[in-house]
C-alpha cells in the first residue's frame, strides 16, 4: 500500500474513471475530436455536478500512465483533454510528458483550486463557489468558463473575470438542468457585454459522451 501511494504521489499511477474518444462539446475547442482522460477524485463538491460519481478517487482503478497514453495514441486526434473530478489533485508531470512525446496538445479542465503541474497547452478554468481557486490560476487561464445555475452566478463570473489575464477568453455556460431558464439571461448578458461568449454543452444535444 505504501509503495502504491508513492506511485500515485509521483503521478505514475492515476485513478482513471474513464477515457474515451469523442467530440469536445464545450468551450473554445467545441466541435473538435479529442481523447478525454477523466481522473477520479474531487473535493470541491458542486451541488449540480453531472459527474458526482467521480468524487471518490478510491472508486476507480489505478492505471499506469504509460497505459493511459498508449490507449490515447491509438486514435487519430492529437488533442487530449484531461478532466475530472479535479485532475490537479495529482502530479500530471509524467502523464503530460508522455502525451507530449506522442504529439498531443494537452488541454486541462480544472476548477483551479490546486496549483498546476505538468506541461499544459490550454487551461480551461471553471471557478466554483464551493472552494476558492489557487491564486496562480488567474495568469495561466486561457479560457474561463463560468457555469450559470442561479442569477447570482453572473456577479460571481464578473468577480473572477476581473482577476484573469487580459488574453483569457470569457465564457458563460448554462448548467444543463437550468438551461431553459438561464440561456435567455446569458444571451442578454453577452449581448450587453461583448467580451463574453456563450458556451453550450453541444455533446449533450448530440447525445454523445
Amino acid at each position: 500500500m505504501k509503495e502504491q501511494q508513492e506511485l500515485i504521489q509521483k503521478g505514475k499511477l492515476l485513478p482513471l474513471m474513464e477515457a474515451f474518444y469523442t467530440i469536445q462539446g464545450e468551450g473554445l475547442f467545441s466541435g473538435q475530436p479529442a481523447y478525454f482522460i477523466r481522473l477520479g477524485g474531487c473535493d470541491v463538491g458542486c451541488v449540480w455536478c453531472d459527474v458526482k460519481a467521480s468524487w471518490e478517487a478510491g472508486d476507480w482503478p489505478l492505471v499506469p500512465v504509460n497505459q493511459i497514453v498508449e490507449e490515447a495514441a491509438a486514435y487519430p486526434s492529437r488533442l487530449a483533454v484531461i478532466t475530472g473530478g479535479e485532475p490537479m489533485m495529482y502530479d500530471l508531470s509524467l502523464l503530460t510528458r508522455l502525451l507530449k512525446e506522442k504529439g498531443f496538445q494537452i488541454n486541462l479542465e480544472t476548477s483551479g483550486v490546486y496549483p498546476l503541474t505538468g506541461s499544459i497547452d490550454w487551461v480551461c478554468f471553471s471557478p466554483k463557489k464551493f472552494k476558492a481557486p489557487d491564486p496562480g490560476i488567474y495568469k495561466r487561464a486561457n479560457e474561463m468558463k463560468a457555469i450559470i445555475y442561479h442569477k447570482s452566478d453572473f456577479d460571481f463570473a464578473l468577480k473572477h473575470a476581473s482577476l484573469v489575464n487580459k488574453n483569457c477568453h470569457l465564457l458563460l455556460q448554462p448548467e444543463w438542468s437550468k438551461a431553459e431558464e438561464m440561456t435567455p439571461l446569458i444571451i442578454n448578458f453577452v449581448k450587453e457585454n461583448p467580451s463574453w461568449r456563450v458556451s453550450l454543452q453541444t455533446h449533450k444535444f448530440m447525445e454523445i459522451p
